[in-house]
C-alpha cells in the first residue's frame, strides 16, 4: 500500500511538471508585448487571432513589403505554431515577447 501511494505521489508531481513546461492555451486578449517596437493593428486570421497584423514602426520599417503581410506573434504561442503550419512564413525578428513574420500574399 505504501509503494501505491508513493507512486501516485511521484504521478502528480510529474504531472505537475509537464503542465509548466506546456503553452498556456491563447484564449481572452494577446498579451501585450513588453516594448513599443511593434505597432499591432487586428488578428491576421480572424478578429480574434493572437497573431496579428503589424503596421510600421521603427523596429519594423526594414521588414515591411508590399508583397507580403507582416504578422507578429506572441512567441511560443498555440497561435504562432498554428500560422507557421498554415502559411509559407519567414521569421524576421523577435521582440517584446512577440515573433514576427513575413507572410507573402496571394
Amino acid at each position: 500500500m505504501k509503494k501505491i501511494i508513493l507512486l501516485g505521489a511521484a504521478l502528480v508531481l510529474a504531472a505537475c511538471d509537464d503542465a509548466g513546461q506546456s503553452p498556456p492555451p491563447d484564449t481572452g486578449a494577446a498579451p501585450t508585448p513588453t516594448n513599443d517596437n511593434l505597432s499591432l493593428i487586428r488578428g491576421y486570421r480572424s478578429e480574434d487571432d493572437w497573431c496579428q497584423f503589424t503596421g510600421e514602426t521603427a523596429f519594423t520599417v526594414e521588414f515591411l513589403d508590399h508583397t507580403a503581410d507582416l504578422v507578429s506573434c506572441p512567441t511560443g504561442s498555440l497561435a504562432e505554431q498554428s500560422l507557421i503550419e498554415m502559411y509559407n512564413t519567414e521569421k524576421m525578428a523577435e521582440t517584446g515577447g512577440y515573433s514576427v513574420y513575413s507572410i507573402p500574399r496571394g
